[in-house]
């Protein structure tokens, strides 16, 4: 595990994506920052939805609304419910890290471009994203965009641990000069590692941009 104080031989930049940018996105992104990398982390489903208090229920908000505005509406709500549940913890590990969910979708090209690798925490999140990549407008210099799947069940638990193996692969990464030549290779080892304690298939593509 890389040590928490370090500082990276060089800089990628990395977007972290699941489904409402409050959980395993947002897991990831508070270990990057703590090593840190440069990272941006983004939801691609239309709305924010949190567990409500039933499945037919779910808490749903815009995104581009506050988690701290979240946090109050479901104290509000019903605190002692949405503590125990873990969505008010997770708002406020949130707001300690940025202002509010950010939608992958709606994001500006040269905001997407400046990303060097992508890491999406479930397949058909890296599905819409790489969709997504495909059909922007293409720049003049074909900027390469890596994208890796770490496939995470949505649960605080699973996400702690994918954030410590997001943020290895990672911290790998950092070592590379050129991921032009690297990145495949590091994915591979990578995922052979993950192999010996995991049955998730890690997942990756590179798209140009």
């Amino acid at each position: 595990r890389p040590p928490s104080n370090a500082v990276p031989p060089r800089s990628h930049t990395y977007a972290t994506v699941c489904s409402s940018n409050i959980n395993r996105s947002m897991e990831s992104h508070l270990h990057l920052s703590t090593l840190h990398l440069p990272c941006v982390s983004y939801g691609t489903g239309s709305q924010v939805r949190l567990p409500g208090k039933s499945s037919y229920e779910p808490k749903v908000f815009k995104f581009g609304t506050p988690y701290a505005s979240m946090w109050e509406s479901l104290v509000l709500e019903d605190m002692s419910f949405y503590t125990s549940n873990g969505i008010i913890p997770l708002c406020l590990r949130a707001q300690s890290i940025k202002t509010a969910p950010q939608r992958w979708q709606d994001s500006a090209d040269d905001v997407v471009r400046s990303h060097d690798v992508v890491v999406c925490f479930e397949e058909r999140i890296f599905d819409a994203t790489v969709e997504d990549l495909q059909s922007r407008a293409v720049g003049e210099d074909l900027k390469p965009v890596f994208v890796v799947c770490l496939d995470t069940k949505d649960n605080p638990t699973e996400s702690a641990k994918m954030g410590r193996r997001c943020a290895r692969l990672c911290w790998e990464m950092e070592k590379v000069e050129d991921l032009e030549e690297g990145f495949g290779e590091v994915v591979e080892e990578f995922g052979k590692e993950m192999e010996k304690f995991t049955d998730v298939k890690v997942l990756y593509q590179v798209c140009y941009l």
